[in-house]
């Protein structure tokens, strides 16, 4: 099946330059798009949506997320205040995620799928943990998105904080989905992790040809316990095992790193993934890129799943922290696509496209673009979405799933979720 763009004002997202073309686009997981910017192609197509005025340009993905927080939203307060991260961990996220069952993730992962596609996202790299239903989770969630036509890297939060049989399950649970899927090699962070977990968790990496996801420094406490239990600080550790050498590494936070820390990761082949309003949120203090390359990504931890909003947010906080400006945002917006890129990963290929109904109070020129991203666009703009050729995403409304059984389904769950919290 091949859907038609008409009179697409085409935005690059590499060169940043524009095309007036005719669009068409390809579906499966390699299909491609054909530019006939003269005339409109006179062949039979599944679909015409006409794009006068409109940008066209690929579509977003969200660097780190996780969908076992979306039925967090206004839940009661934690049976006891947090004064620090360990325990807004210990009294909410590890609280919220034993509470969790199937049809709650179930629930997470299709309302946090909708989310995406509306916000302009296709793909999702996505970190999980559920220590009360670990059997079958991700498959769970891998359902639960290609429902909805949202591509994604799942994981397990492998961690031995709930003891030695839920961490064996953990790596079992991912060891069963690797056989299937492509897919991380989840753990926690260094903090929870013994260096049994680790080394299990490494050799799964190298058995599946793999790359960790991890949580790396996003509080000093991280860093704290590494030097008290293991002599060397969180990415030395990794490094002793050889996990900065792999490309499909994800760190996510990155924080509190020293200088020799930021030294071995600029010059290592994984990628940092940036949460700055999930930081910000937890108090645990601000991302500075400054020394790390240019090897970083964007997330939203689970805050949310509006891509646009994490790069506008990375940017304006990010201004009295590190050196960063329009050009430096915008890479780290895109530079999930590189990742998925290099490492071969499937579900973000070229005929993945969101269509922006931005005209802008001021013109839009190629000279100007990054200007508009960072103060003009936001996710009310997105009209229509493409993921693998299919349109999933038209006038706002999804083709896929019908949200309204969507939300009903999820703000059960949650009511569910919140019972179970109390007791």
């Amino acid at each position: 099946m091949t859907l038609l763009l008409k009179n697409a004002r085409f935005l690059d997202w590499e060169k940043l330059s524009f095309t007036d073309t005719h669009i068409l686009v390809e579906e499966g997981v390699n299909g491609k798009l054909f530019f006939t910017p003269k005339s409109v192609p006179d062949i039979e197509v599944s679909e015409v949506l006409d794009c006068q005025g409109k940008i066209v340009t690929k579509s977003f993905a969200v660097g780190h997320h996780h969908i076992y927080s979306a039925l967090a939203t206004g839940m009661p307060a934690p049976a006891k205040n947090p004064e620090n991260f360990y325990e807004i961990l210990k009294y909410i996220w590890w609280t919220l995620d034993k509470a969790l069952d199937k049809e709650m993730i179930e629930a997470s992962a299709l309302a946090t799928a909708v989310a995406c596609a509306k916000a302009g996202s296709t793909f999702v790299i996505d970190h999980h943990a559920s220590p009360n239903a670990i059997d079958g989770s991700l498959e769970t969630i891998a359902n639960a998105f290609e429902k909805v036509g949202v591509g994604h890297l799942l994981c397990y939060e492998v961690t031995d904080r709930d003891g030695r049989e839920k961490a064996e399950q953990g790596l079992h649970e991912t060891e069963h989905y690797l056989k299937k899927h492509q897919g991380l090699v989840g753990l926690h962070a260094s903090f929870t992790v013994g260096d049994e977990t680790m080394k299990k968790a490494v050799d799964l990496v190298e058995k599946f040809r793999s790359g960790l996801h991890i949580h790396v420094a996003e509080d000093r406490y991280d860093q704290d316990q590494a030097l008290v239990q293991y002599g060397r600080r969180v990415l030395e550790r990794l490094n002793d095992y050889g996990m900065l050498d792999q490309s499909k590494t994800l760190l996510v936070h990155g924080l509190h790193l020293s200088n020799h820390e930021r030294k071995l990761f600029r010059e290592s082949k994984a990628f940092m993934a940036e949460n700055m309003e999930s930081n910000l949120n937890n108090g645990v203090g601000v991302f500075n890129g400054n020394g790390l390359g240019s090897r970083i990504m964007l997330g939203t931890d689970g805050m949310h799943s509006d891509m646009i909003r994490s790069a506008q947010q990375a940017y304006f906080a990010g201004q009295s922290f590190e050196t960063i400006g329009f050009e430096e945002t915008y890479h780290r917006f895109r530079n999930v696509h590189r990742y998925l890129k290099e490492n071969r990963f499937e579900g973000d290929g070229e005929n993945n496209l969101v269509v922006l109904d931005y005209r802008g109070r001021t013109p839009v020129t190629e000279d100007n673009i990054l200007g508009h991203f960072i103060f003009g666009w936001d996710a009310s703009r997105v009209q229509h979405v493409i993921s693998d050729g299919r349109l999933i995403l038209k006038d706002s409304i999804m083709q896929t799933v019908d949200e309204a059984e969507v939300m009903t389904f999820a703000q059960e769950q949650a009511q569910r979720l919140w019972s179970r919290m109390k007791g």
